[in-house]
């Protein structure tokens, strides 16, 4: 998977992968710079291309692991390249210009340059304001971690790694959708993306209400084709943050199913760290870089316009890093009251980089929450804080060791991205995964995913390089991990964008479809509800796209290569789909046969 689908504004231009894969060498490079200048006076030769001086050294490592170490390292790719032998593949002057200026030697033609961009489809931008000894301390860390790589006798065991995890090519459906566009999202930045738009919620009751968040703060309501402010996180948070990106900020938000008669609201946001003590922490030996928090908020008047209530924590939780944080919090919409799911509030959390930040045992089994979706009964009191509880049919709910998170429902996902349910009862997890294969899996309680030790259908070597998948050993059966649904490798898109089985009644071609795609490149998929079975992958097919008569794609609809599109339904079951890059919204109007 790649994460850059999750690029802040700084980081983000067509799109988010390659720009990563410079702008932390570039933001490595930039740091360390400035330290070796301090340490020595400034008198760094700018010819000496890494530095052996220890304090220089001492410096940059402490400036990269403060700014880059989010998306680089020195062991595996991440969302960044795996840095360990950078200096063995471009020199040192090739380095220092590209980091000041990307564009123009991407612009010159630069074969290696090039290569990037081709990779990535993304373009860094140029660091002009950073001085040749800006440049040189880091280089001088990065010069420092080299390391030749030796493959271990675990590594061999696992065999030849994958070139191409999935041969077989997606195919065009001979359908196409047409779509209607119906506003733009108020402009939260003055760049890419210009609007974070992510999660389409219906408010059901006497009158249905459609609600979109921004994940820079702002919960708006959907009033015909207009989005009016119903919540401003950062007014009701003083300690909101939305920054670095990388779905950091306002993550999701939901609706207790009885909202109308008793007022209750849920949302997750991020906050610094250590903005206050964690429910879900791990050893301080480990950088703690935000923190994911559950609010739950009583709303005075459940029918007004604009939000209006008070708010009390529920949980907080530690990450690691900026990525896979707490993305989707949702009810169950086909519980009913009585049933035991009723009122219970799923999580989902993912593993927030500890694995490729080298902190596996952070999200690798029960007894920690990380990489997990968790369910709890907001209106109980048996948590460990005492301001939740833990519903008795949780699969662990009876355990007697300690360790073990009563509140896991099911768990080895790296970025448990959204969840949803099919109109026959399934409920539908997306995994955003690493460099290799992107999921969707049917939820069951008690069920492991594979996280870290599996991507996909595939063994990942988290204790060796990240990049490489292998297949599965003769003993699989006897890890008893649940395999997905559907799933696509690399070769299709970078990060997947969940979506909805279609239940309208408007667009009978579309009907029992599931209708997904890909953040970063903005294809549209789809695979049959009927077909979406644990460990028996659907077959995906590809949707032709259609705007006032035209075939387009997202990425020209939005100017970007990276796209940032996402799915969901508003009134009527009426299905939207939405491009951050650009903060458009549309909405399918039609499903036709394309033209031979």
């Amino acid at each position: 998977m790649s994460i850059s689908q999750y690029l802040p504004p700084f980081f983000s231009g067509p799109m988010g992968r390659p720009r990563f894969r410079a702008v932390l060498l570039a933001g490595a490079v930039l740091f360390s710079g400035w330290a070796a200048a301090q340490q020595t006076g400034g008198k760094i030769p700018v010819g000496e291309a890494y530095s052996k001086d220890k304090q220089v050294i001492a410096k940059g490592q402490q400036l990269f692991q403060a700014n880059c170490l989010t998306c680089h390292n020195f062991k595996q790719k991440g969302i960044g390249p795996n840095l360990v032998d950078v200096t063995t593949k471009v020199t040192p002057e090739w380095m220092r210009k590209f980091i000041h200026n990307a564009p123009a030697m991407i612009n010159s033609g630069d074969a290696r340059a090039a290569e990037l961009f081709q990779e990535y489809k993304q373009m860094m931008p140029p660091f002009t304001q950073l001085s040749d000894t800006d440049v040189t301390a880091l280089m001088a860390y990065i010069g420092a971690s080299q390391k030749v790589e030796v493959v271990s006798a675990e590594t061999k065991k696992l065999g030849a790694p994958l070139k191409d995890p999935i041969p077989a090519r997606i195919t065009k459906s001979g359908l196409r959708l047409e779509l209607e566009e119906i506003t733009t999202a108020p402009a939260s930045a003055d760049k890419v993306p210009l609007a974070r738009i992510n999660k389409m919620v219906v408010l059901p009751g006497k009158t249905n209400r459609v609600f979109l968040e921004d994940l820079r703060g702002k919960l708006y309501e959907m009033v015909g084709n207009d989005l009016k402010v119903y919540m401003d996180m950062a007014r009701e948070r003083p300690g909101f943050i939305h920054t670095p990106g990388l779905a950091t900020g306002f993550g999701s938000y939901a609706f207790h199913p009885d909202f109308y008669a008793n007022g209750l609201f849920y949302t997750s946001h991020t906050e610094k760290a250590n903005a206050a003590p964690a429910d879900f922490a791990y050893a301080d030996s480990i950088k703690v870089t935000l923190q994911w928090v559950v609010t739950e908020w009583k709303i005075s008047d459940p029918t007004a316009a604009t939000f209006a209530g008070t708010g009390r924590e529920l949980l907080r939780v530690n990450m690691v890093s900026p990525i896979h944080g707490m993305q989707e919090i949702t009810f169950n919409p086909h519980a009913r009251k009585g049933s035991p799911d009723y009122g219970m509030l799923y999580i989902g959390v993912g593993d927030g980089g500890a694995t490729e930040n080298g902190f596996p045992f952070v999200c690798h089994d029960k007894t920690r929450i990380w990489s997990s979706v968790l369910r709890i009964d907001p209106q109980g009191k048996n948590s460990k804080n005492g301001h939740y509880g833990i519903p008795a049919t949780n699969p662990y709910a009876n355990a007697t060791d300690p360790a073990v998170q009563k509140e896991i429902f099911c768990r080895g996902f790296r970025n448990p991205n959204r969840i949803a349910w099919t109109p026959d009862g399934k409920m539908l997890i997306s995994d955003i995964g690493h460099a290799n294969s992107e999921e969707i899996n049917v939820g069951r309680a008690g069920a492991d995913y594979g996280w870290p030790e599996r991507e996909g259908n595939f063994v990942m070597n988290y204790r060796g390089r990240m990049d490489l998948v292998y297949h599965l050993p003769e003993n699989d059966a006897a890890f008893h991990y649940t395999y997905p649904a559907a799933l696509y490798d690399h070769d299709e898109g970078n990060a997947v964008s969940a979506g909805f089985v279609y239940s309208g009644t408007d667009i009978p071609q579309l009907t029992g479809k599931y209708i997904f795609g890909d953040i970063v490149n903005g294809r549209v998929f789809y695979v049959e509800n009927s077909q979406l079975i644990p460990g028996k992958p659907a077959p995906i097919r590809e949707f032709e796209v259609v705007l006032n008569g035209k075939p387009t794609t997202f990425q020209d609809l939005s100017g970007s290569k990276k796209t940032d599109l996402r799915f969901g339904v508003g009134l009527g079951n009426k299905m939207y789909l939405y491009t951050k890059a650009d903060g458009k919204i549309y909405r399918i109007k039609n499903c036709t046969q394309a033209q031979q």
